[in-house]
C-alpha cells in the first residue's frame, strides 16, 4: 500500500512539474455581474460587484464598483452569476467508455485510473461543479487526487471522499462478484470494505476513515450496475446498518446509503443515515420516514437512464440490463411524489455511470418531475452545503465564503438548461473557464 501511495504522489507531482503549475493567483479579483443569485432560494440581485481576495469572497456590492488599484477585473456584465455547483454523488475514477473499461479493466493499475480521474476532475470543474462528494473510489487514489487539487497542483473540484463503499459479501460494491476463482481470491484478500456482521462492519468503516474517508457510504440494497443478479432489494441486516452508522457518527462522519428497494430505504433510514442515494422504489411510507428522521434524498435521475442506454448498447451485463429497465420505469414517478411531499432534496447525479461533465443535465430532470428551477438550483448549492456540513464556506456568495463562482449566459431561473453551458467557472478564486474557453491552469 505504501508503494502504491508513493507512486500516486509521484504522478501528481510529476504532472504538476510538467504543466508548470507554480504561478500565484492575483491577490484581488473584481467581478462585475449583470445579475447575481448570491443566495439561492431568494430573488437574484441586479448588477453587482464581487470582490475576491485570497480565494474568498470579501464583499458583495450593488452596482458596478470600480476595482482597486492592481486588482484584476472580470467583466460578466452580460452574464448571470451564481455560486459554484455541488454534486453530492459522483465516481471520479469511472471511465466514461464502459465497454473499453470492461475490456481493459484487468490490465489497468491504480496509476492508470488516477490519470483517468485527473481528466474527469478537470471536466467536472469546467462544467461548473466546484465541489463533489465521491461515493466510491479507491480511498488512497481519491484522497491523493483531493490533496493534489486542494494543494493547487491539479485542476478539479473540491472532493469530499467516501473511499470504497461498505458492502456485504456478494453485495453491491463487493468487487469479487462473478470473477474467476483466481481473480476473486485476489479481490477478496484486498476487500477491506466488505464486511459481514456488525463487528466486521465497524472494522470496515474504521478502515476507510483511517485512510482518509470524510464520509461513509454503504450499499443497503442491490445495485443496477453490480456484475451479479439478485435484484435491487435489501442486502444488509439491521444490526449491520446500525453498526456502520453509529461507527461513522462516532468519528463525526456522515453516512450515505445506496438504496433502491423499499425495504432497504426503510431500513437505512431507521438506522440513522444522513442521506439516501437513488431511492428508486420510494413510497409514501419512505417519504414520511425521510421527514421524520431529517435525512436528505439524493435522487440521481441521470443514472438509470445512462445505465439503461449503456446496457442496451452491450456495454453492460445482462443482469444490469434487466435491473436498469426496472429502475428506469419506476424512478421518475417515485421521485415526483417524494418531491411533492416535501422531502429534502440534495443534488446528485451518480456521474461515472453517466458521463463526467454532463452533471448539469440532472437539473432538467429535476424540473421535469416537479421542482422549480429555483428549487433545483438551491438543491445544488444551499441544501448540498447543508448536507456536507459546509454551509460556513459553500452554497452562497457571502463575505468570508469560498470564491466558488459560476456564470451562464442567461437566467437559469427561466431556463434551467443554461446550467449545462457555463460560460465562467472560478474555484477558490482561480479562473478555470472564461467565455466558454478552457483556461490554462493556473491562469497566467
Amino acid at each position: 500500500m505504501h508503494r502504491l501511495s508513493a507512486g500516486i504522489s509521484a504522478i501528481v507531482l510529476g504532472l504538476a512539474a510538467a504543466t508548470g503549475v507554480a504561478a500565484q493567483t492575483p491577490k484581488v479579483t473584481v467581478i462585475h455581474a449583470g445579475a447575481l443569485l448570491d443566495r439561492p432560494g431568494q430573488a437574484p440581485r441586479g448588477p453587482s460587484t464581487l470582490v475576491i481576495r485570497a480565494g474568498k469572497v470579501e464583499s458583495v456590492r450593488d452596482g458596478f464598483v470600480a476595482p482597486e488599484a492592481g486588482a484584476t477585473l472580470i467583466d460578466l456584465k452580460d452574464q448571470f452569476v451564481l455560486p459554484g455547483l455541488i454534486d453530492m454523488h459522483v465516481h471520479i475514477f469511472n471511465d466514461d467508455d464502459k465497454l473499453r473499461a470492461r475490456i481493459e479493466g484487468a490490465n489497468r493499475d491504480i496509476e492508470d485510473n488516477l490519470v483517468i480521474g485527473i481528466d474527469n476532475a478537470r471536466r467536472t470543474l469546467e462544467a461548473g461543479f466546484t465541489t463533489v462528494r465521491d461515493l466510491g473510489s479507491d480511498v488512497r487514489g481519491v484522497t491523493a487526487l483531493r490533496d493534489g487539487i486542494n494543494g493547487g497542483l491539479l485542476a478539479g473540484p473540491t472532493i469530499v471522499p467516501a473511499g470504497r463503499a461498505i458492502a456485504i459479501t456478494a453485495g453491491h460494491a463487493d468487487g469479487s462478484n462473478n470473477l474467476n476463482r483466481d481473480l476473486a481470491e485476489i479481490a477478496r484478500a484486498r476487500a477491506e470494505n466488505v464486511c459481514n456482521g456488525p463487528e466486521d462492519c465497524r472494522r470496515a468503516v474504521r478502515s476507510q476513515i483511517g485512510q482518509g474517508a470524510e464520509v461513509i457510504k454503504f450499499t443497503a440494497t442491490g445495485g443496477v450496475n453490480s456484475n451479479i443478479a439478485g435484484g435491487l432489494g435489501r442486502q444488509m441486516f439491521d444490526d449491520e446498518m446500525k453498526a456502520i452508522v453509529d461507527t461513522a457518527h462516532m468519528f463525526n462522519r456522515k453516512v450515505a446509503a445506496h438504496a433502491h428497494g423499499t425495504d432497504g430505504i426503510i431500513a437505512a433510514l431507521n438506522a440513522g443515515v444522513d442521506s439516501v442515494e437513488h431511492g428508486t422504489f420510494g413510497t409514501r411510507e419512505t417519504d414520511a420516514l425521510f421527514k421524520k428522521t431529517g435525512a436528505y434524498f439524493v435522487p440521481t435521475m441521470l443514472a438509470p437512464q445512462a445505465a439503461l442506454s449503456q446496457a442496451r448498447a452491450g456495454a453492460r451485463s445482462k443482469a444490469t440490463l434487466e435491473k436498469a429497465e426496472i429502475a428506469g420505469r419506476a424512478a421518475m414517478d417515485n421521485h415526483r411524489r417524494a418531491i411533492a411531499s416535501g422531502v429534502k432534496i440534495a443534488f446528485g447525479t451518480d456521474t461515472g455511470v453517466s458521463s463526467h461533465g454532463d452533471n448539469g443535465k440532472e437539473f432538467a430532470l429535476m424540473v421535469s418531475v416537479g421542482m422549480t428551477p429555483a428549487e433545483a438550483i438551491k438543491s445544488a448549492t444551499v441544501t448540498a452545503a447543508e448536507l456536507l456540513d459546509r454551509s460556513a464556506t459553500l452554497g452562497t456568495l457571502e463575505p468570508g465564503k469560498d470564491a466558488d463562482i459560476v456564470a451562464v449566459a442567461t437566467s437559469p431561473l427561466e431556463d434551467v438548461t443554461e446550467l449545462e453551458r457555463p460560460t465562467f467557472v472560478m474555484r477558490h478564486g482561480v479562473v478555470h473557464r472564461l467565455a466558454g474557453q478552457r483556461q490554462a491552469f493556473p491562469p497566467n
